[in-house]
């Protein structure tokens, strides 16, 4: 199916796929796709023992991929190559060993090539951990070719 025929969902999803094809990182981190729609993005991943760090929880940097991760899920869901300008994150709570972590992105703003994305990363049991801020900006080119 052409770009142009797909809904706005299939669009999302078709462009969520195409990102994750070549995420070698987020496929080594175990990071699964949950659900994807037109500005909003839902990925979790299991915590695991090579991602801890010396006070035994979730090494920061892990829990801060997950969440640009999902934020890149979001930001792309429109078909338009888009990157991050900038992210900040704010840690409320610590992840453990055997938790499964998930990053929900959601989509503040969209205006020309902007876009403000704020994600939550919680726990199994829906405990936040942390905020995080992801501003966007459209680059040339498509995750899906078009027509």
């Amino acid at each position: 199916m052409k770009a142009s025929e797909m809904t706005p969902q299939q669009l999302a999803e078709a462009a969520s796929e195409a990102l994750h094809l070549n995420d070698h990182a987020a496929k080594g981190m175990g990071i699964s796709i949950d659900e994807v729609a037109p500005g909003y993005a839902k990925l979790s991943m299991v915590v695991r023992k090579d991602m801890l760090n010396g006070h035994s929880t979730c090494h920061g940097g892990m829990m801060f991929a997950l969440c640009d991760t999902a934020f890149a899920h979001a930001c792309n869901s429109y078909n338009r190559s888009t990157v991050a300008s900038g992210c900040t994150i704010d840690f409320i709570a610590p992840g453990f060993e055997g938790d499964t972590l998930t990053a929900i992105a959601q989509e503040r703003s969209r205006s020309g090539r902007t876009g403000v994305y704020d994600i939550t990363l919680s726990n199994q049991e829906g405990t936040e951990l942390g905020f995080f801020r992801g501003k966007a900006y459209q680059i040339k080119g498509t995750l899906i070719a078009e027509d």
